[in-house]
């Protein structure tokens, strides 16, 4: 592909390899289309269980694709989905990976969660968080 002059649109690709990239490294994963996979649902879940606003002003922080990719299949009119707890959405996220389940869905999510503050503003982490329940908040730690 060639440069676009429009550094948002041109280091899209790699903005993805690298949050993949990072998201193999805390996981101690080898395979990059598991742990695309597992970014993918786990941020159309958070989207999910958020307030149309509250989702829209997290995709603001993030990059064009991984914007993207939150957005895929969003219906706005079916959020926030109920019920809204913990084991509803690790399960949510567990489901997609049927052929090879995730050995601990908590632990995969909270890599997630830690890459997202890592790269999103602590202010619309601390908004994203507030407005999960209880038990799923914390594992924004």
């Amino acid at each position: 592909m060639r440069p676009t002059g429009h550094t948002a649109i041109d280091a899209a690709p790699q903005v993805v390899a690298e949050w993949i990239n990072l998201l193999c490294d805390d996981l101690e994963w080898d395979e990059k289309g598991r742990a695309y996979l597992l970014l993918s649902e786990t941020l159309q879940a958070i989207r999910d269980y958020l307030g149309v606003d509250e989702a829209a002003d997290l995709a603001a922080q993030l990059p064009l694709i991984i914007r993207g990719i939150y957005y895929t299949g969003w219906d706005p009119s079916k959020t926030p989905v109920r019920p809204r707890n913990k084991a509803d959405f690790l399960k949510r996220v567990s489901e997609k990976f049927r052929k090879r389940p995730l050995e601990n869905p908590e632990a995969a999510v909270v890599a997630v969660f830690d890459l997202l503050r890592r790269k999103v503003s602590m202010g619309e982490i601390e908004q994203v968080s507030n407005a999960m329940r209880g038990p799923l908040r914390e594992l924004w730690r």
